[in-house]
């Protein structure tokens, strides 16, 4: 089980993800989380460092879709301009967003990426569809909501599991 909670990589942040290198590995799809991946989970729209990492993404020949347990007003409001796809509601880890994701994006599970910053839910859910995850640092901890806080409390616990079997270091991160 704590197999499916282990992230393929570990990074900081979206903008440490080393785009080039995963689409040289045959990747062609992204399917990212939206709060404290993208940006805290109560700031209403994209920066100006992430519509240029969007661009990034496109130039590199990445389709993207956001895929969030948020509402349809959070996610709307957030996508929308961008005009980035998106699935709200998602209920993440369940399989049926990930499934609905790579059918608006055209690709299979070997060729698509997910990130997020929760293990429970982007983490365990991507690597039950088999595709390759990438786990972020949560940006704005503060601005979580009951449910979030709960999730990281279990991550905690995971985490201190997988450390003490010794496939969960610090040295990881980044790799």
């Amino acid at each position: 089980m704590f197999e499916k909670l282990m992230p393929k990589l570990r990074v900081n942040t979206v903008f440490d993800i080393d785009l080039e290198g995963l689409y040289a590995s045959g990747y062609r799809a992204i399917i990212t989380d939206l709060d404290n991946t993208l940006v805290g989970a109560k700031e209403p729209s994209a920066t100006p460092i992430l519509i240029e990492w969007f661009e990034k993404v496109k130039q590199h020949g990445f389709k993207l879709v956001i895929v969030s347990n948020n509402n349809l007003g959070r996610v709307s409001t957030f996508a929308t301009p961008l005009n980035i796809e998106f699935i709200h509601k998602a209920r993440k880890p369940s399989n049926l967003p990930f499934h609905k994701a790579l059918g608006l994006l055209g690709f299979k599970p070997s060729e698509t990426i997910v990130v997020g910053d929760q293990l429970l839910t982007d983490v365990y859910g991507g690597n039950r569809m088999g595709l390759y995850t990438v786990l972020v640092q949560p940006i704005s901890l503060e601005d979580e909501g009951f449910g979030t806080r709960f999730n990281r409390r279990v991550e905690r616990i995971v985490q201190r599991r997988l450390r003490k079997v010794g496939v969960w270091t610090e040295e990881d991160k980044n790799k």
